[in-house]
């Protein structure tokens, strides 16, 4: 009992912390681009710090740690697939999107393509950060609920208030202050305090060896097919998710982009064959724990010392903890730079630019926007049971629906907005339906909702879409592709307004003169 006293005074003395940070960052918050994107000017440091803590969440590190208990070393391929998600968005296209100082995903297809069709795009992007919200608060209730003896509610209820206080308080600022304390305490956490003290438990590599199945030290005991689709679902998708861009858009220079991103990817690799380490050790020393999700709070509890479970059950809270408060000001940042303009623009109401307003009333109005959301999603997260199902459906039509648009367009200078548009459409209606059908078949969960064919298939019908019709359509407008290109070249230093681009040329309809 003391020992528990112990564990979960640090646990509170963690939480109070990231409201301190909340007030921090509150102090550098002077504009929309400090609140939405930290002014744009993180450092090698702190961008390496708070890409890699928002990537790694609770799937990460608790659920990594479980599949190392479960599957052995092979166990390191989800966190290794994501790892490899941030090396490649950081290697080949975090430079350019840094370079075009745009705050969402919606933006960049309509500057690249000049077609309104593409801000549609907003809404898949809203409901995906809104239900990867929802899960990572859920995901850090569980701990709390463990520590403290709490109704799911109220876990729930107090852990969302202190992400969406200080999300609310200072922004993206805030949240970067505490993602490197995130950083830091994971760091410890994992590499520092589990790994050894739970190798020494169970006497080394050599101790493991002789005393788990020759099955563990298989790279690929996990599976062939689970290893492509961890590439496929995970690698594919942080390509693609407001959550990982908007980081990219905090940092400083293209430079830092590239190698900061970069050094993130490395030590999220790292990551991964740590918490796979830490599960094969754990499978010696605490043999029958039947919940996988268990282990990472069973060694925390029974192996490390008093104290030092403490810490590592904050790495926990602070690993889920990073990936709702970034999903969270990815949620509204998309809702205001998209989806309402959007959605007003049905009823003929004008868009209004923040260009010459009051900063800190352009700042009040952003925060408006993270407070509702932040209590939208503390409600899901306690009456919708299986948001889990929720964020798959959104994680399959975000892949399947926006991968090949995306991508296409900082690749493929043939790609139009007409290619794009049917892309969208046909990706997004072929995934649904073969998860409909799947799910009406489905003998067991792995048969339906969270079936694999859905994304290949939603794939594969978006690239057909994209190239056919952007080949049989005409070519984008050269005013488009003219700002498009000094964008990428980091000839407009300008930020696209918060609630925009509308003044970007549109491309014209075909056959128009």
């Amino acid at each position: 009992m003391d020992g528990q006293l112990v564990n979960g005074g640090i646990v509170v003395a963690y939480l109070v912390s990231m409201l301190l940070f909340g007030w921090w960052g509150k102090s550098r918050t002077k504009n929309n681009s400090d609140y939405l994107v930290a002014g744009r000017r993180l450092g090698g440091v702190l961008y390496t710090g708070t890409m890699a803590a928002v990537v790694l969440g609770g799937a990460s590190t608790v659920g990594g740690v479980g599949l190392g208990y479960k599957f052995g070393i092979s166990g390191m391929w989800l966190v290794v697939a994501i790892g490899t998600g941030v090396l490649v968005l950081s290697l080949f296209f975090a430079p350019t999107l840094q370079r075009l100082k745009i705050y969402t995903v919606a933006q960049m297809l309509t500057l690249r393509y000049g077609v309104s069709a593409t801000k549609v795009s907003g809404i898949v992007m809203l409901a995906y950060t809104l239900m990867l919200c929802a899960t990572s608060t859920g995901a850090y209730a569980t701990i709390l609920v463990v520590l403290f003896g709490w109704e799911r509610w109220l876990a729930i209820t107090v852990g969302g208030a202190i992400v969406l206080i200080y999300s609310t308080i200072g922004g993206m600022w805030s949240i970067t202050l505490a993602d490197m304390a995130q950083f830091v305490i994971k760091t410890i956490g994992v590499f520092l305090l589990m790994l050894p003290f739970s190798f020494a438990r169970a006497g080394g590599l050599e101790g493991i060896r002789h005393r788990v199945d020759e099955s563990f030290f298989d790279i690929t005991g996990i599976g062939v097919q689970t290893i492509i689709t961890y590439f496929v679902v995970y690698t594919l998708g942080l390509l693609i998710g407001q959550d990982i861009w908007q980081r990219v858009f905090t940092a400083r220079t293209p430079q830092v982009a590239r190698w900061g991103g970069t050094t993130a990817g490395v030590y999220c690799i790292l990551y991964g064959v740590a918490g796979a380490l830490i599960g094969m050790a754990a499978s010696v020393v605490l043999p029958n724990i039947d919940v996988t999700d268990d282990v990472y709070a069973d060694v925390a509890i029974n192996i490390l010392p008093i104290g030092i479970g403490g810490l590592v059950l904050a790495a926990a809270v602070a690993a889920m903890m990073s990936t709702a408060s970034g999903a969270l000001i990815a949620a509204a940042t998309v809702a205001k730079a998209d989806v309402v303009p959007f959605v007003r623009s049905w009823f003929g109401k004008p868009i209004h630019h923040e260009h010459g307003e009051n900063p800190e009333h352009d700042v009040q109005g952003s925060r408006w926007y993270v407070l509702g959301l932040g209590v939208l999603v503390i409600a899901l997260a306690i009456v919708v049971q299986d948001v889990v199902a929720a964020l798959t459906i959104s994680y399959d039509i975000l892949v399947g629906g926006l991968l090949i648009p995306i991508i296409g367009g900082l690749l493929w200078k043939r790609g139009t907005g007409l290619g794009a548009a049917a892309a969208m459409a046909v990706g997004t209606v072929v995934t649904l339906a073969t998860m409909i059908v799947l799910e009406v078949n489905a003998e067991n969960q792995y048969d339906g909702v969270y079936a694999n064919e859905p994304i290949y298939y939603g794939l594969i019908a978006a690239l057909v879409a994209y190239f056919a019709v952007s080949l049989l359509s005409r070519r984008t407008d050269p005013a488009v592709i003219t700002a498009w290109d000094r964008r990428v070249a980091g000839a407009v230093t300008e930020e696209v307004p918060v609630e925009g681009p509308e003044d970007v040329p549109t491309a014209k309809p075909h056959g128009a003169p």
